[in-house]
């Protein structure tokens, strides 16, 4: 302790020197005030050249990330590692999210949406990259819903103003088969449900692309529809062996978790697929139902284009065909000498009156649907609202009048003078 002076705000001459953080102070043991303090550095730079800085005049330029932005850095590098992708894609997702933790539209979002900013950078950057990866993944690795994950994900592509391609479906394809265990031997799957991985991505890319023409993929889960492709192309390329094994055990011996709408696409697949059996030639003598049809996939696969034209219709040609049925049954039910020569020779049980469409009924039956997307084929039930009982229907002289209808009750001048007249007459 060493005397130095007096005060400058009380005037006391009790000055001692104390070491504060490892820095001398001379301070004033009456009312505390400093006099002086240490000086310390706070960069390399300056360390170097030996320049010492005042510790009130420090910058701080030593700053430790932040909690927040800490872990989220540790997460996207781990869901990077999960997903093995190459580190190219581990540093662009890091800076990406960090881009997003400084941006002002995301210091205040909840602690739920900042943990899934890190899927939703690594997500970005497989895209841009061309990667295949679906959003379920990544929701499914986070534990996220998938409503949640697609919000935050437009808008870190709206404020960061992400270019973000859209995702091939034929790559979406050979990455969900590369994950199935039907390709090599495994000890708990049969000889005969083990298949080529090549036969096997080339015919489920043409049931996809079948699925696609025919409006089923539009609007729609791709995995779901994915998982129903390759189950019925594995089905078809062993037939014998394989009719027999069912979706959910399918999915279960490719080590796959079963999306809950595969079995409505699979179910929409076959009804496709059926029509067109009935339009190729030498499969109209089968009996065709839902399991035998997959034995001729690879048949109505080869004529895809001309089944498709022949087994489904456009709309204009359903218009014409709805207004030449009433004319051909008018026809078919009139006089034999008012209808066509060729008409009165063919009889109800003739083949050629049974192709024919000759009623509306028949037309129907007989001419190919159109085709159109299922939501309108098969539209949902809407909920029928209740009817009024007796006694909300019942009048009671308490209803609100209308402000058209007020309008019968108001008299002019001239009914009101002859109704005092009425009123004063004996």
């Amino acid at each position: 302790m060493a005397e130095r002076g007096r005060c400058p705000g009380c005037g006391s001459a009790a000055l001692v020197e104390d070491a504060h953080y490892a820095q001398q102070q001379l301070v004033c043991a009456a009312c505390g005030c400093v006099l002086a303090e240490g000086l310390l550095t706070t960069t390399y730079a300056e360390e170097e050249h030996l320049r010492e800085v005042a510790y009130s005049q420090s910058t701080g330029q030593r700053e430790q990330l932040s909690r927040c932005l800490q872990r989220g850095i540790r997460r996207v590098q781990d869901l990077c590692k999960v997903l093995q992708l190459p580190t190219v894609f581990e540093e662009t997702a890091v800076s990406y999210f960090q881009r997003a933790v400084q941006h002002p539209s995301f210091r205040l979002v909840s602690l739920e949406k900042k943990e899934l900013l890190g899927g939703c950078c690594v997500f970005v950057t497989c895209r841009q990259h061309n990667w295949p990866l679906t959003m379920g993944t990544i929701c499914s690795l986070l534990y996220a819903k998938q409503e949640l994950f697609a919000s935050v994900y437009l808008s870190l592509q709206k404020e960061l103003e992400l270019s973000v391609p859209a995702l091939s479906l034929a790559d979406l394809v050979k990455t969900h088969l590369s994950s199935f265990r039907l390709f090599q031997p495994v000890a708990d799957i049969p000889a005969p449900f083990l298949e080529d991985k090549e036969k096997m991505v080339a015919r489920t890319m043409q049931v996809v692309e079948l699925a696609s023409e025919t409006w089923l993929v539009t609007g729609r889960h791709p995995v779901a529809i994915i998982t129903a492709a390759a189950f019925l192309s594995w089905q078809s390329l062993q037939p014998p062996a394989r009719l027999s094994c069912p979706l959910a055990r399918f999915c279960k011996l490719a080590g796959i978790d079963l999306p809950p709408p595969a079995h409505l696409r699979l179910k929409e697949l076959l009804e496709i697929l059926l029509s067109m059996a009935s339009r190729l030639a030498w499969l109209r003598v089968f009996n065709l139902d839902k399991k035998t049809v997959v034995k001729h996939i690879g048949d109505l696969l080869q004529h895809r284009i001309f089944l498709l034209k022949n087994a489904f219709c456009l709309e204009g040609e359903e218009e014409q065909c709805g207004k030449g049925s009433p004319g051909e049954g008018s026809t078919g039910q009139g006089s034999p000498g008012e209808g066509s020569p060729g008409q009165g020779s063919l009889g109800q049980g003739s083949p050629a009156a049974q192709g024919r469409p000759s009623g509306g009924k028949r037309c129907h039956e007989g001419s190919p649907r159109p085709l159109l997307p299922p939501c309108l084929i098969k539209p949902r039930k809407r909920l029928r609202t209740a009817a009024p009982s007796a006694s909300d229907s019942a009048i009671t002289g308490d209803e609100p009048i209308s402000d058209s209808e007020i309008e019968q009750y108001l008299r002019g001048p001239e009914e009101v003078r002859a109704f005092r007249r009425a009123k004063d007459w004996p």
